[in-house]
């Protein structure tokens, strides 16, 4: 039986009209824009089928109407996000498209925009990318929302780390206020003149990225606003090949990144009733890559992705009409190139894969998993420090991007994370990456968690309440590691730790949060080793985060660390098994990667009768060997076989819908995009005597391949210019 598409577990993104060559055949669409055409770009979407989303920035766009003055009367160019040398923070050139300043008439501005989608009968709206540069924060309109908030003048935000921290914070607040109105006000229009319950999602980067990007946006904090109904988290080889440092070498490390920032979309949003679709890129912005280059770091996202269980709703694809329309370089040099058909095909049978992913769950890596925590704070003391200051790097004031290429720098390249993260990730150690604000949102957060880490010296907590929680985690039989010298200039930020106690209050100041929370520990006369808190204990490295990145013995020292800790606290129950690789059973699908700088150079190999879902031919394979820096998406024949006799879609590169058999053979309805070559392999337990397809009352030769010993049939055959073919096949004459 087909998907239902209210499922809505795959869908795309798409700003051009209609066009059958990507019809991709998901479950739903997000039209992207609003302008004179939307209309008949939602109604041609509808009525191939889809359900209809609209998507559009919300902290940029081709909004110069309002700019102008044509709105209102009153022209907003001081809006715009403004540097310290008084340039505007630019999305777009031409025309001119500044990166705003959430004010409440920008917020009325917007709003009626969408109102006028909501008119359109979209079922759901994406507000994408609420982002605030860090190098902002000097146009005139910030400077006046800062007087409103903080109740006071403006502070140049380069002066201190305190006015950047406070800045930082000032901005996500904006796009919280900004998001919390709208949203709010569109779903009371939508009820009230259409009884229709309207949905809204944030389409975002993912925490760590927007920090090593040197983005403020508004993350945890939506997720206390009821209008919000979820996210989609925007990783893919664009933010995940950014680099970072491992052992002293500073490369890309695609799959290690995308794990994490995969790892903590889903952290956001467990133990909530918020939807979390996960977003791959066959492609990426960057247009100088070859096809080569895309698929393999693409397969790499994608494995990322589904190491984490607790999704399993996907938008398969932004833009699909650059990726089957456009060209890009070749191989050898001469020119570029269409998308090869091979990898067009297995995009295919990724994507409706996708759709398959709601699975039961094994994995022997479920005894130990350790938490990292990171927080939206980390996002707001990522402005040039005091250079004198420790682990201070050497920014150079340029964007994310140019500054790749200017200098390998602990400010960049966010080490302090990468520093708790990459040594255990690297020796197969599942680590999630913790949102610290969800402490004391959720009282069970920590509950599934035996071994955390936490360092304040790149984040900071927002309550002290935060320390009560996790006190009383480590009570309850806890391990903690805290990774910390204590020499991040912005532990003295004004803060409720030290600046923002009133004169004469009795409560103690501290000079970092850590000294709070060590006192909540009772931990007052720290020793070195293990310290036992209750049932449980904790480590105190007292050395910055950042260090264990810089060598193998930084990095062995961090290892060793959390494994005495660990086995000081939960004994032989809670076992360390240092392995170079990750895998995962999704029901049938088995999901590995190997890891290179990892405990072995050897290959994995996994035992069949198992089909590749990377290969365009769908080959069913006796075993497979995957090399250090591959990874596989596999098809358990067996675990997956149904019902003796029954005819069953394995994977396919195809909608297939209308599947049905008889005592002659079977057929079944595929879409998919026009005339694209596609494959599907079934479970067919007779040899086939034909097969045929059938495309607008033409009839054409499937190309069709038995396997005996898997009792599964391959066929291969095209979508029509209708984006449909009916298929035939016949065992008995």
């Amino acid at each position: 039986m087909a998907r239902d598409r209210k499922e809505e577990r795959t869908g795309f993104q798409e700003s051009a009209a209609y066009h059958p060559d990507y019809d991709l055949q998901t479950d739903f669409v997000m039209v992207y824009g609003i302008d004179e055409s939307m209309q008949e770009r939602i109604r041609k979407w509808k009525e191939k089928g889809y359900v209809v989303h609209l998507m559009t920035g919300v902290a940029w766009g081709t909004y110069n109407s309002y700019l102008d003055g044509e709105v209102d009367g009153a022209t907003h160019w001081d809006e715009a996000q403004m540097d310290r040398e008084g340039s505007m923070i630019l999305h777009g050139s031409e025309p001119v498209i500044p990166y705003m300043v959430p004010t409440i008439s920008y917020g009325r501005y917007i709003a009626d925009r969408i109102r006028i989608a909501v008119d359109a009968g979209v079922e759901a709206i994406h507000l994408e990318e609420p982002e605030f540069w860090v190098n902002g924060g000097y146009s005139e309109a910030f400077k006046r929302e800062w007087q409103l908030y903080y109740k006071e003048p403006w502070i140049p935000p380069h002066a201190s780390p305190d006015a950047q921290f406070r800045a930082s914070k000032l901005k996500a607040y904006l796009y919280t206020r900004v998001l919390d109105r709208l949203c709010a006000e569109m779903k009371d229009y939508a009820l009230k003149r259409y009884d229709r319950v309207l949905r809204f999602y944030v389409p975002t980067h993912s925490l760590i990225n927007y920090t090593q990007w040197r983005i403020v946006s508004p993350q945890s904090q939506l997720l206390e606003l009821p209008s919000i109904d979820g996210f989609i988290a925007q990783i893919w080889t664009g933010t995940s090949r950014t680099p970072n440092v491992y052992e002293g070498l500073r490369k890309e490390r695609t799959f290690e990144t995308a794990y994490l920032e995969y790892g903590v979309m889903q952290e956001l949003v467990r133990g909530t009733d918020r939807r979390m679709w996960f977003l791959h890129d066959p492609i990426e912005d960057n247009p100088n890559y070859t096809w080569a280059d895309y698929r393999q770091n693409y397969l790499k996202t994608v494995v990322a992705s589904l190491l984490h269980p607790g999704v399993a709703h996907y938008e398969v694809a932004p833009w699909p009409r650059r990726i089957f329309q456009g060209t890009y370089p070749s191989e050898d040099g001469s020119g570029k190139e269409k998308i090869p058909s091979d990898y067009a095909t297995t995009l295919l049978q990724v994507m409706h894969t996708l759709g398959n992913m709601n699975q039961d769950v094994e994995t022997d890596e479920e005894s130990l998993q350790v938490g990292v925590f990171i927080a939206d704070s980390a996002m707001f003391q990522r402005m040039k420090p005091d250079p004198n200051a420790p682990h201070a790097g050497k920014y150079d004031g340029t964007d994310p991007e140019g500054f790749q290429e200017n200098g390998d720098t602990e400010l960049l390249d966010f080490s302090p994370f990468y520093g708790l993260t990459l040594p255990l990730l690297k020796h197969g150690i599942p680590v999630r990456p913790l949102q610290l604000d969800n402490v004391r949102r959720y009282p069970g957060y920590l509950a599934t968690y035996r071994v955390l880490i936490l360092s304040y010296e790149f984040i900071k907590p927002e309550y002290p309440d935060i320390h009560y929680a996790l006190a009383q985690w480590v009570q309850a039989g806890g391990a903690l590691i805290y990774v910390g010298d204590d020499s991040d200039p912005y532990h003295d930020i004004r803060a409720w730790w030290n600046h923002d106690r009133k004169q004469g209050q009795s409560d103690p100041t501290y000079n970092s949060p850590r000294a709070h929370l060590f006192e909540q520990l009772g931990l007052k006369d720290t020793r070195e080793g293990v310290n036992t808190v209750g049932k449980g204990g904790v480590c105190w490295l007292n050395e910055h985060p950042a260090d264990f990145t810089l060598s193998k013995a930084g990095a062995d020292r961090l290892r060793q660390s959390v494994k005495e800790t660990m086995e000081a606290v939960h004994g032989p129950e809670l076992q360390w098994e240092s392995k170079p690789y990750f895998k995962i059973r999704r029901g049938p699908y088995l999901i590995v990667s190997v890891l290179d700088e990892s405990v072995s150079e050897d290959a994995v190999v996994i035992p069949g009768p198992i089909v590749d879902l990377f290969d365009s031919k769908l080959s069913v394979l006796s075993q497979v060997t995957l090399n250090p820096g591959e990874q596989a998406l596999l098809y358990d024949i067996e675990a997956g076989r149904p019902t003796a006799g029954e005819v069953f879609v394995i994977a396919a590169s195809s909608r297939i819908e209308g599947l049905s058999q008889s005592a002659s053979g079977f057929r079944f309805i595929a879409r998919g995009p026009a005339n694209m070559k596609a494959t599907a392999r079934l479970y067919c337990e007779a040899r086939p005597l034909s097969a045929q397809y059938v495309i607008q009352e033409q009839m054409a030769p499937v190309v069709w391949e038995w396997d005996p010993d898997s009792k599964t049939v391959l066929l291969q055959y095209e979508h029509g210019n209708e984006n449909n073919a009916e298929v035939h096949v016949r065992w008995t004459s």
